[in-house]
């Protein structure tokens, strides 16, 4: 992996696009998951790359709802592997029974086996999805197959980093649809119950940490719903430009009076 020195001013993001193209490199992401990460840290620009109050009470009623499922699954693609699976089993860990599915726009045995590999050895149990043994029905693509002990008999599902047919898939399916994705305005977003507008990492980490605390004797607020949270984060990232937009008061030229 190419040196990166800790003094530079974006060395949070030059590590994480350098493991993205050495996970390339080793098969488990595809080129069109650099794209997709490209995209994503843009909107992530205009947060100000911080979880806001809005998505952080996403985050805490999506640990809820994972709590109370019967069959709560998370889905996992090459980008998650390459970024998070450490968060991912930290996350298996918190809520009893969650289920971690292997699942491929882009799929080969090999390419699912890598995934599931490297989801092994960063401490996921057991995790779902190298061979399917189901078909979501009215999905055209390699998304469709599942496994049907984890995501066909979900009902509640963790989405990450998705793209917007699966998420409308399992919806008709009946299914309680908890998404992570940096654009409000994602078909993703739009069809999930729950849309998270943060990063993955600090996403799942959130919800981990809420899932990691004992659960309250009073009765929780009443879920955001998700209308309220995609317009609270086209919100903070419409601030986030006004505030681009202000001049820097460090550039000014010295007047000459």
């Amino acid at each position: 992996m190419t040196r990166i020195s800790p003094r530079h001013p974006r060395y949070r993001s030059l590590v994480v696009r350098a493991a993205l193209a050495e996970a390339t490199r080793r098969g488990l992401v595809v080129p069109e998951g650099l794209i997709a990460h490209g995209r994503g840290e843009a909107f992530d620009y205009l947060l100000g790359e911080r979880t806001t109050a809005s998505a952080a009470r996403a985050e805490r009623t999506a640990a809820e709802w994972l709590r109370a499922a019967r069959r709560p699954v998370v889905s996992v693609n090459g980008n998650v592997a390459a970024l998070a699976a450490g968060e991912v089993a930290r996350l298996q860990r918190a809520v009893p029974g969650l289920l971690v599915e292997v699942n491929l726009f882009h799929r080969t045995d090999a390419r699912a086996d890598r995934i599931a590999r490297r989801l092994l050895r960063a401490g996921v149990s057991n995790p779902l999805g190298r061979r399917p043994t189901a078909r979501i029905p009215g999905l055209p693509s390699d998304r469709a197959l599942v496994d049907r002990r984890g995501l066909y008999h979900a009902d509640v599902a963790l989405i990450p980093l998705e793209d917007g047919d699966r998420a409308e898939a399992l919806k008709r399916r009946g299914l309680r649809v908890i998404a992570i994705d940096l654009n409000p305005l994602s078909r993703t977003s739009r069809a999930a119950d729950l849309p998270i507008v943060d990063e993955l990492r600090r996403a799942l980490a959130g919800i981990a940490a809420a899932a990691e605390r004992p659960r309250s004797v009073r009765p929780s607020p009443r879920a955001p719903t998700a209308a309220y949270l995609r317009r609270a984060a086209q919100a903070e990232m419409a601030a986030g430009l006004r505030r681009a937009s202000r001049p820097d008061p460090r550039s000014r030229a010295p007047s000459r009076g």
